[in-house]
């Protein structure tokens, strides 16, 4: 990709194998490397949770520490880490493993708001020098089991890649009645403030 308004120092990476992360930076024009940290956030977030941490604080945590992993690789690299956590009253959502599982997730979900708490960090050199938390809440129609085996038979295997068994830039924008918040953090980053951060760093030009 040609760079727009983009300075050549320092590299910048995303530390994420999301497709639809990678995605909303490239559709912003930005030139970037992907690495896949490896961090095992099943753990990470239990071991949060038996300490008290709240979504965020765990949502940051696991941000920074997937960012760090790539910065120990490359740390003349600029490296942007993020994380996302669903949670409607007290429960904390993963992604489903199937089917069924997609299923009981939208049913626990339907009728009710939710919040994606999504954070987003950046680390050069080993240390943070930014983060960010955004909440979007989301507010999910009344559903019928028949409604939501429609979807589920429409989304197919598509309904595994996302917390909450539904991805609102496709078929799932129509389990909806309202959305609150940025749009990319409704996807999992949160672009406009890390748009604001790389100007404000000097990766951005304009």
């Amino acid at each position: 990709m040609t760079r727009f308004l983009q300075a050549e120092t320092p590299p910048l990476v995303l530390a994420s194998g999301s497709a639809t992360r990678a995605g909303l930076l490239r559709a912003a024009g930005l030139v970037f490397e992907t690495a896949v940290p490896g961090v095992d956030e099943a753990a990470v977030k239990e071991g949060a949770r038996a300490d008290g941490l709240e979504p965020g604080e765990c949502a940051l945590l696991l941000a920074e520490l997937k960012a760090r992993r790539i910065s120990e690789r490359q740390p003349g690299a600029l490296v942007i880490g993020a994380d996302q956590i669903l949670v409607c009253g007290e429960r904390w959502f993963d992604k489903p493993d199937g089917r069924a599982a997609a299923g009981e997730q939208l049913r626990a979900l339907a009728g009710a708001r939710h919040v994606l708490v999504t954070a987003a960090v950046a680390v050069r050199g080993g240390v943070r020098v930014w983060q960010h938390l955004a909440t979007p809440r989301l507010t999910m129609r009344a559903l019928s089991d028949a409604a939501i085996e429609a979807y589920l038979d429409g989304a197919g295997a598509a309904v595994t890649r996302s917390v909450g068994g539904y991805q609102v830039e496709g078929l799932g924008i129509r389990l909806f009645a309202a959305i609150e918040g940025e749009h990319g953090a409704i996807l999992g980053l949160p672009v406009l403030p890390l748009l604001g951060f790389l100007r404000q760093h000097g990766v951005l030009l304009d």
